[in-house]
């Protein structure tokens, strides 16, 4: 058996090293998903049922000049300029089932959800699928996913409902249109869409009542 030399067994020892050891440094915190959630500056006109239907007849188009995945417009370009959030949530094969190991991951975003600087807002959670399989199938898996996840925010974490709207967008709206089939175009989105309700002004405070007027007493009639 040939002898390995001390840089050889050097580099080997560091490359197994570094592939036992937990990749912390690159683990997203509570405080990045702030940071790139609080950057809203004005509510965009969203009409999500709209958008849903829009996104199921697209999602049937089987014409002959229709774009390749690659090609095609993304379908909310709206949602393109707001403070976004990508998660890579995992999900069994084929199905919404959350899998556990990613629990951990949106319990990090519900903790950035009811961190000072988020509260006044709410979110749309956005499902997407890669390009494989049929288009209308992977819409339908993308809402799912994507109500997945805002049920596990509200009951598991017990965000708020009233905060958190979901949709799914198929292989609609690739996030790395240059590579269709791509792991990344799974990822789940959470984005800053508005601000909440505010409460309403508290009522001015009630004038203080008038002094009663003096007046001279009466003469008492004999």
């Amino acid at each position: 058996m040939p002898r390995m030399t001390t840089s050889l067994l050097t580099g080997l020892l560091a490359a197994a090293l570094l592939a036992g050891s937990p990749a912390w440094s690159q683990e997203v915190t509570r405080e990045d998903i702030v940071r790139q959630l609080s950057r809203f500056e004005t509510a965009p006109a969203l009409d999500l049922t709209a958008l849903k239907q829009q996104t199921q007849e697209r999602s049937k188009m089987r014409g002959r000049n229709e774009p390749p995945p690659s090609k095609r417009a993304p379908i909310a370009p709206e949602l393109m300029t707001l403070p976004t959030f990508n998660a890579d949530i995992q999900f069994d094969v084929d199905t919404p089932i959350v899998r556990p190991e990613s629990y951990q991951a949106v319990g990090r975003i519900a903790d950035a959800m009811v961190y000072a600087d988020l509260l006044p807002y709410t979110f749309l959670i956005v499902g997407h699928i890669e390009a494989n399989g049929k288009r209308e199938s992977n819409v339908i898996l993308s809402q799912r996913r994507a109500d997945a996840i805002r049920d596990i925010l509200a009951n598991t974490f017990k965000i708020s409902v009233k905060r958190l709207q979901s949709i799914g967008l198929g292989e609609e709206q690739l996030l790395d249109p240059a590579k269709p089939t791509a792991p990344i175009n799974q990822q789940i989105q959470i984005i800053t869409v508005a601000k909440t309700v505010e409460e309403a002004a508290a009522p001015a405070p009630a004038a203080a009542p008038a002094a009663p007027s003096k007046q001279a007493p009466r003469k008492r009639r004999n």
